[in-house]
């Protein structure tokens, strides 16, 4: 049986800039640290403790919602291990914030 090859989205901000990438269920900062993955097989992420992170909008975007009912602590999956370096996407040009979104600020 031939190995499954992982497909990497990136992630931007409202403002077009690249902020994260998902990789399977995984999604690390630009630098590639792991900063959360996705427990409920949607597009809500959880960050490293299980707190929620944000949820991943059509056209790549990572917002955060005001207002994200608690879903349940989602376990820890385990550290998954430096994906490597994806590349660079470039800019994805300016997008608005649904209602009751900001930003994910990812720090390095």
């Amino acid at each position: 049986m031939a190995a499954r090859k992982s497909k990497t989205e990136f992630l931007f901000n409202s403002a077009g800039d690249w902020i994260a990438f998902r990789v399977d269920r995984n999604v690390f900062s630009t630098g590639g640290r792991w900063i959360g993955w996705l427990p409920f097989e949607d597009t809500h992420v959880a960050d490293v403790s299980g707190k929620y992170l944000g949820t991943i909008f059509p056209g790549h975007r990572l917002y955060r919602k005001s207002y994200e009912p608690y879903r349940g602590y989602p376990g820890y999956p385990g550290y998954p291990g430096y994906p490597g370096y994806p590349g660079y996407p470039g800019y994805a040009g300016y997008a608005p914030l649904p209602l009751g979104a900001s930003d994910v600020e990812i720090g390095e």
